[in-house]
């Protein structure tokens, strides 16, 4: 039996108008479906579905808008399929380009902010440990469990924006501490070269996916100066790969002191131990390149560049002289965006050729001038995606080694890890 407050109640019986109405109902059923007892207060949502996958997407947003529902909590967005500061890059149907604007600009009628980007961790206010949320896109969930210890369960599209005008979710899940405990151990490797390190934490969320499925794993023996972005790539990939919504980084994250903290006192159900041949096997899982192949582009940032990131890609540059030989694009956030702007950094790149992509992503929206041919790139995601999504082949490295190919025009990885 769900119980619902007065306040519930008042929002299913058109109190506060059919909007809320009828995303009080979709909350309503999911608890059902998920067996919750009650509904818990967010502070925030992060929403998915501002990305067009066809009419339903617009008819679903657009029934919101013309009741003249609002957002109840601040309320992210998640990459829509234009890059609106640069329309330009966009090179799909003109209706779906319309369609797509009119998606992202319906989300912001209902009070949503104009963030656009799959991670809004990145943003200036984020949530803290503890937290109930209801944030959707598959990277963000695990981050926002696991890194910054805040709670939410996995909503998708459409739920994500019922919950976001409720404020309101089902008191299940991951917003139970219980349910947030670890029952499978990864035991990491050592990761011995630190130019690789990024696509090592890629290959390890990728192994970590496809073993946990949707079981809460404790990590042991990751680096103590594991970074955010590190925690991040590793992350997307598990997310890819399986329904990883949450892991604990033993030593590192906000819930796992200790692998006693994260197990919650209790007994593995397994321990599974990584081994450095197992990357390297997901390395040339996902490297298509032949000795010396040809590169069409260079693709970073999904999720989406940090200004740390940046940071480190500019320093990469820095070695080099000469043009770049392919395409070569960031994605990112507007807010990452302004900030490298204020530094003068994103000048700096893209006077040494980088195109900078915000607002969307180029394995979901057509953007890449060239894709016949390897684009290369530092994501698990990117890799494990882009190839159905676009139909491009793909080359895995480091983000050193993509820099290094770019200049050459030729994909070079380590050959150790080829």
């Amino acid at each position: 039996m769900l119980d619902l407050t007065e306040r519930d109640e008042a929002t299913l019986n058109g109190a506060f108008g059919e909007g809320a109405a009828l995303a009080m109902r979709i909350v309503i059923a999911t608890a059902h479906v998920m067996k919750a007892r009650s509904l818990v207060d967010i502070s925030s949502a992060h929403i998915d579905g501002c990305l067009y996958h066809g009419a339903v997407s617009l008819d679903f947003v657009e029934r919101f808008v013309a009741s003249g529902a609002r957002v109840a909590v601040p309320t992210t967005l998640n990459v829509g399929s234009l890059d609106l500061i640069h329309p330009e890059l966009f090179r799909g149907k003109a209706d779906t380009a319309r369609a797509a604007k009119r998606l992202m600009d319906a989300h912001l009628e209902l009070g949503c902010e104009a963030s656009f980007t799959c991670a809004p961790y990145q943003l200036e206010h984020r949530p803290r440990r503890g937290e109930q949320i209801a944030w959707a896109e598959s990277n963000a969930i695990v981050f926002a469990n696991s890194v910054l210890g805040a709670r939410t369960s996995r909503y998708g599209d459409f739920l994500d924006l019922a919950a976001a005008i409720t404020g309101r979710v089902p008191y299940a899940g991951l917003h139970v501490t219980e349910n947030r405990a670890a029952r499978l151990v990864l035991e990491a490797p050592r990761f011995a070269d630190s130019s690789r390190r990024d696509a090592c934490f890629a290959a390890l969320g990728f192994i970590l996916g496809q073993t946990a499925g949707a079981t809460i794993a404790a990590i042991t023996g990751l680096p103590s100066d594991t970074t955010e972005d590190e925690l991040k790539c590793l992350g997307a990939a598990a997310a890819s790969s399986g329904a990883v919504a949450l892991f604990h980084a033993v030593g590192i994250t906000p819930e796992a002191a200790t692998l006693d903290a994260a197990l919650q006192g209790g007994k593995p159900e397994r321990t599974v131990a990584v081994s450095e041949a197992d990357l390297l096997a997901v390395h040339r899982q996902w490297n298509q390149a032949r000795p010396d192949s040809a590169l069409a582009a260079i693709s970073l940032g999904t999720p989406h560049f940090s200004v740390d990131e940046f940071h480190k890609l500019a320093a990469l540059f820095d070695a080099y002289t000469g043009p770049l030989r392919c395409d070569f694009y960031v994605n990112t956030s507007r807010f990452v965006l302004w900030q490298i702007e204020k530094e003068g950094l994103a000048q700096r790149l893209s006077a040494r050729g980088v195109q900078i992509v915000v607002d969307t992503c180029t394995y979901i929206t057509p953007i890449m001038k060239q894709i016949n041919g390897l684009v290369m790139t530092n994501s698990g995601k990117w890799a494990h995606y882009a190839p159905s999504n676009i139909g491009v082949s793909v080359a895995f490295g480091s983000m050193s080694e993509c820099v290094r190919s770019a200049f050459e025009g030729r994909v070079c990885i380590d050959e150790a890890a080829g």
